[in-house]
């Protein structure tokens, strides 16, 4: 039976730049506020200098461009991560739905990306779960897909909110406008705390139960009658 390849490292990678992704979401939470009452001041006919206009702005551009090469970053060592942890499971088990090679492409497949990567991760918990149980390997009762369901929801609201926030922007003029733009990135950044730790959970998890996998090494049969 061929070893597994090693993914812990992976995994650290990927825990590590959600960390990062999870404190410039914090960041931009906070400096969007500041524009927030910035465009309130503007809108009720208050006086703003073009020197608090332009620190603002300029402030808004540094943390968006940082967020954004961080979350590029994040999103390529936990594909990563997922893709190899999907690998070693087909080493174990021999009727998993998909290939390997959709553990990453099914992220940027326009529609399949919706209910796909939720589908392989699903399974990831499902059968690892089904074979350690067979073979009489102790796992912890919290592993569990219950909580697979409001990580993908989470996915799918940031997902939503920084597609219309990036659509938005680029044709926003007035004041009310950008005011929209900055609400709707604050609650982009509001949802994007519980998932960067539901995240983090989903990879620990499963990476403490991906060691057992280890331990299967005796039957060439893995999978159920």
């Amino acid at each position: 039976m061929e070893n597994l390849k090693p993914n812990g490292q992976r995994a650290k990678n990927a825990i590590t730049l959600i960390w990062i992704v999870l404190a410039l979401d914090i960041v931009s939470l906070i400096s969007g506020y500041f524009q927030y009452d910035l465009l309130q001041t503007a809108a009720n006919g208050g006086k703003i200098s073009i020197e608090t206009a332009i620190a603002n702005d300029t402030r808004e551009q540094i943390i968006g461009i940082i967020h954004f090469i961080a979350f590029v970053i994040s999103a390529v060592t936990f594909i990563q991560w997922f893709r190899r942890a999907y690998y070693n499971l087909h080493l174990r088990v021999n009727h998993l739905s998909h290939t390997e090679g959709w553990a990453a492409g099914s992220w940027f497949v326009p529609i399949v990306n919706l209910y796909r990567p939720y589908q392989i991760m699903k399974e990831l918990y499902q059968e690892t779960k089904e074979l350690l149980t067979k073979k009489g390997l102790s796992i912890n009762e919290n592993f569990t897909t219950g909580y697979l369901g409001w990580w993908w929801t989470l996915w799918i609201i940031n997902k939503i909110i920084g597609q219309f926030v990036f659509n938005y922007s680029m044709k926003a003029e007035s004041i009310d406008e950008w005011t929209i733009i900055t609400v709707a990135s604050m609650v982009g950044n509001v949802v994007g705390i519980p998932l960067a730790l539901i995240t983090v959970k989903v990879i620990k998890d499963y990476s403490k139960v991906e060691l057992l996998l280890r331990e299967i090494k005796d039957e060439e049969e893995t999978t159920n009658a």
